[in-house]
């Protein structure tokens, strides 16, 4: 049999010869990459002691793959539409690759901070897998795959903290970074042997001082949001930061307005359903992300709070689990939701089964089991959201800028976990108890987190309903019947 590509008749579609074999490298592509944001979770109290500096100056550690991803994610889209989807992909696995590597050799601030930076440069891989999809996949084979690969990004979190608490717990710190070094590489041939370069490109000039802008915006309002907290929410820096990503992004759309050939294409992200969209985005990250920062922290609470559960961090961990692996099989299911009703309904369901999730998390927190149950309901309507968005942009948006689009709403949901994290942060540092002269979050705090994230994904829900629904295709009129027609070909009557 021969490998060349074959052209579907129905969507002109040019297949790659072996689809499923480029979908699943691709989903272990964006696997691999999400795993970095939990790669250093079980090491952050230690970081202090292993790199020799103070807690908040190792903070940096997260933070520098935090704004380096925010920077990256727009960008590399962008490039990828201009240069190569794959390429760029090519690339950002690299980037992971090194980042791993610098990491992995590093027993001091700076370097484990660049290597951090390095790894967030990675962050487009999703957006960018998905795009690819669209350009060599046939419209029936679509919104499965998009689906799986979009549900990457949970499953990747939700895998990576018990992974990464058993290599903690039982090696050397330094093998957490070595083992992502080797399964970068993996994803890395993998690409180069199973993905095909997209041949849907833009060409033209990049528009670099838009670039600029718009990461100094983004630095800007990342930061304050990030570190607000330690900072002071009133002082002058996160003041000042947010002020000046006010000023920045403003002037910066402005700039992108007038530009024939734009990093970000303001109309068309203006588009009323590529708008509401992202913006629904933004609230689905905040709730996906509150589940994360109170289901570890009440398995981990000593049992003497009467309602912390007193486990370890491995625990919490294989607690998690399972909320990743509910939204790679329910891919399947959100993709048959979206061809039957659509990708706007796929959306609002999901953010409803995440409020019921997080409306069980206040009434079931005593057990064990309760946390496995919410994790895995949170995580069935996360995955239903995350599958949705991609077929809502791809369907607003030319190929063309699949990839800067698809990167852009990635972004937006970045921006979600962020403002969850600086949100939950204050309301747990202000609603605690006293155990043994430490302040530890209260029972109420973490139900008043709780409700914010069910509130997040009605919000979610609500703004999803603003989206335009798919209007109906016009049937073709019928042939008029041979007995109709005239000589000349025309019908009668004409």
């Amino acid at each position: 049999m021969s490998d060349a590509p074959a052209r579907t008749a129905e969507t002109g579609v040019v297949v790659p010869p072996r689809p499923n074999a480029m979908v699943a490298v691709l989903a272990f592509a964006g696997i691999v990459v999400s795993l970095m944001q939990t790669l250093v979770i079980p090491i952050v109290p230690e970081l202090p002691r292993l790199l020799d500096a103070p807690a908040s100056d190792t903070a940096w550690a997260v933070t520098a793959t935090l704004l380096a991803a925010a920077v990256a994610t727009p960008v590399v889209g962008r490039l990828g539409d201009m240069f190569g989807k794959r390429r760029m992909l090519l690339v950002s696995v690299v980037m992971l690759v090194v980042g791993s590597v610098v990491c992995g050799l590093s027993d001091a601030l700076v370097p484990m901070i660049v290597g951090r930076a390095l790894q967030g440069l990675s962050s487009g891989v999703i957006p960018l897998g998905i795009s690819i999809m669209r350009d060599e996949l046939p419209a029936e084979r679509l919104a499965g795959a998009t689906a799986l690969m979009s549900a990457s990004l949970g499953v990747g979190g939700a895998l990576g903290l018990p992974t990464a608490a058993l290599i903690a717990d039982n090696f050397d710190w330094h093998v957490l970074f070595w083992a992502s070094a080797a399964m970068g590489a993996a994803a890395l041939v993998l690409v180069l042997v199973f993905v095909p370069e997209s041949r849907v490109r833009t060409g033209g000039r990049f528009d670099a001082v838009g670039a600029v802008g718009m990461a100094v915006g983004l630095v800007s309002l990342l930061l304050a949001i990030s570190k607000g907290a330690d900072w002071g929410w009133a002082s002058g820096t996160t003041l000042g930061l947010f002020a000046a990503a006010v000023i920045v992004l403003l002037a910066w759309g402005l700039f992108e307005l007038r530009t024939a050939q734009p990093l970000v294409d303001l109309r068309t992200t203006a588009r009323r359903q590529v708008l509401f969209t992202n913006l629904a985005s933004i609230a689905v990250g905040f709730s996906m992300f509150a589940m994360s920062l109170v289901l570890p922290q009440l398995l981990q609470l000593p049992t003497r709070t009467g309602y912390g559960l007193g486990r370890s961090l491995l625990t919490a961990g294989l607690v998690m689990a399972p909320s990743g692996l509910v939204m790679m099989a329910l891919a399947p299911v959100s993709a048959a939701v979206s061809k039957a009703k659509g990708p706007k309904v796929t959306l609002m369901i999901g953010a409803l089964i995440v409020a019921c999730g997080y409306g069980l998390n206040i009434v079931l927190m005593s057990e064990v089991w309760h946390l496995v149950l919410v994790s895995s309901v949170i995580g069935a309507g996360i995955g239903f959201t995350y599958g949705s968005m991609p077929a809502l942009i791809m369907g607003a948006v030319p190929a063309s800028e699949t990839a800067a689009a698809n990167s852009l709403n990635t972004l937006m949901r970045s921006i979600g976990t962020s403002c969850a994290s600086a949100i939950a942060g204050v309301v747990l540092a202000q609603m605690t108890i006293d155990l043994g002269g430490y302040a530890l979050p209260s029972e109420n705090g973490f139900k008043t987190v709780m409700a914010i994230g069910a509130g997040a994904a009605l919000l979610a829900f609500a703004i999803a309903s603003f989206i335009p629904r798919p209007r109906a295709a016009v049937p073709a009129a019928p042939p008029a019947p041979a007995a109709a027609q005239t000589s000349a070909g025309t019908p009668s009557g004409l």
